[in-house]
Parts: C-alpha cells; structure tokens; sequence
C-alpha cells in the first residue's frame, strides 16, 4: 500500500500542514499589502464562495466515500449469503459429491474471512492464489456430477456456485472502486486557495494569527474521515466481515 492515500493519519497531518502554512503565506502578504477598503467587499465575495465551494466539494466527496462503504459492506453481505445458499442447494448433489462441495465451502469461507481481516500484502497475495485455486476446486465439484446427471434440479447448483464466484468478483471490485485522485487533487486545490484567501483577507494578521488555525484544522479533520472511510483495510473505519464470521459459526455448528 504505497499510495499515501491509505494512511488518514498522514493525509491528516499534510493536509494540516499544507493548509496551515497557505494561511500563513495569506497573512504575510496581508501585513504589506493591505487590501482597500473599496475592494474589500468585492474581496469578501470572493473568499465566501470559495468556501462554499470548498465545504460543497468535501460534502460530496464525502458521500462519494460512504456510497462506496456501503457497497463494500453491501457486498460482503451478498457473499455471505451466496455460499449460505449453495451449501444448502449442495443437497442436491450426490451424496459423495454434496460432502466433498461442503468441505470446500468451508474452506472457502475461511479464506474469505481472511480476506476482510489481513492487511500485509504478501499474505493476501497468498489468501487471493488459496481462493483462486478453491475455485477452480468448487467449479469442477459441481461440474463432474451435473454433467453426468445434466437435470433442471442440479442446474441448480450450478447457479448457486455462479452465484459464489461472481460474487467473490464483485466484492473484489468493489474495494479497488476508490476516490478518483482527480476528486483529491480538487479539493485540496479548493483547500489552499481558501485558505490562502482567509489570510488574505484578516485585518490584523497579527492578531488572527491563532484564528487561521481554525479552516486548516477542520479541513484537515474532514480529509482524515474521508481517507479513513475511503480505505478499505488501513484506519479505523472499515467493512468487518461479520457475515462471513456468522455463516462459518453456523455452517460448522450441528
């Protein structure tokens, strides 16, 4: 995870920096070149919409964020209920095949728990070649007996297990649907020239010096909970794989 994108704390403390330190240019400018009174106004104009701007652009990144949270969690719920439904429709089976289609599944579950709950990379590229080579085992489980007996009744288990490995897709596809860089480059573009603008525009730069703090931080907080949110397995808001955990439990409970 090299993207600097995947660590809130970071992004955190740039952001603040970064903004902190615009401000301060803002208000250095301020102190030789103060702004007249007839352009004033005209002045205040400018620096209201750019924050409006600035807290529209965070509201829908930040929805931006959310939609794409819940979809993780949206996923990982519809996982959890495909092999639910498959390893019921394994009755359908042969008894020898239903059992071995079982066997699997658990196993399969158990990889995909480790998929939510590991963060090193080289563990997950070992988890991602275990659950592709369960799949390539679950297909054929389900392939050799329906083809020997080719029924409407076990075409039934073959869509159940469709269903199982478009989903383990889905959910891949849905955790490497992040923010566009082109959305972060935007708002932080925002950020500084609001901030910019606010130092700019205080009267006395060094009395308000403690107050230009205050866009800086808020802004800082705000891209933190985005990036939090928007990371899939780094900070503390993430999908928990709690479906999963539930449907293992049970699928081994007698």
């Amino acid at each position: 995870m090299n993207n600097i994108l995947d660590y809130p704390l970071r992004v955190f403390v740039i952001s603040f920096g970064a903004m902190m330190l615009t401000g301060w240019i803002g208000a250095q400018i301020a102190r030789r070149r103060i702004i007249e009174a007839d352009l004033r106004e005209d002045f205040g104009l400018v620096q209201t919409a750019t924050l409006t701007l600035l807290g529209l652009i965070i509201g829908f990144t930040f929805s931006m964020a959310l939609t794409r949270y819940d979809q993780r969690k949206n996923y990982e719920a519809a996982e959890a209920n495909a092999i639910g439904t498959e390893f019921v429709r394994a009755d359908l089976l042969p008894p020898a095949d239903a059992a071995k289609v079982r066997a699997l599944l658990l196993s399969y579950v158990d990889q995909r728990v480790l998929f939510y709950a590991i963060h090193d990379e080289e563990e997950l590229r070992e988890v991602g070649a275990r659950t592709a080579k369960l799949q390539e085992q679950l297909w054929a489980a389900v392939r050799i007996p329906v083809l020997a007996q080719p029924t409407p009744v076990a075409a039934l288990v073959v869509d159940g297990m469709n269903d199982v490995l478009n989903s383990q897709g889905y959910t891949q596809a849905a955790w490497w649907n992040r923010i566009p860089v082109g959305a972060w480059s935007l708002m932080a573009a925002i950020a500084l020239c609001a901030n910019l603008l606010v130092g700019l525009g205080a009267k006395d730069p060094a009395r308000e010096l403690k107050m230009l703090l205050v866009l800086p931080l808020v802004a800082a907080i705000a891209f933190f909970l985005i990036a939090d949110i928007d990371s899939p397995r780094v900070g503390s808001i993430h999908v928990q794989p709690q479906n999963l955990l539930s449907l293992a439990h049970s699928l081994r409970t007698p």
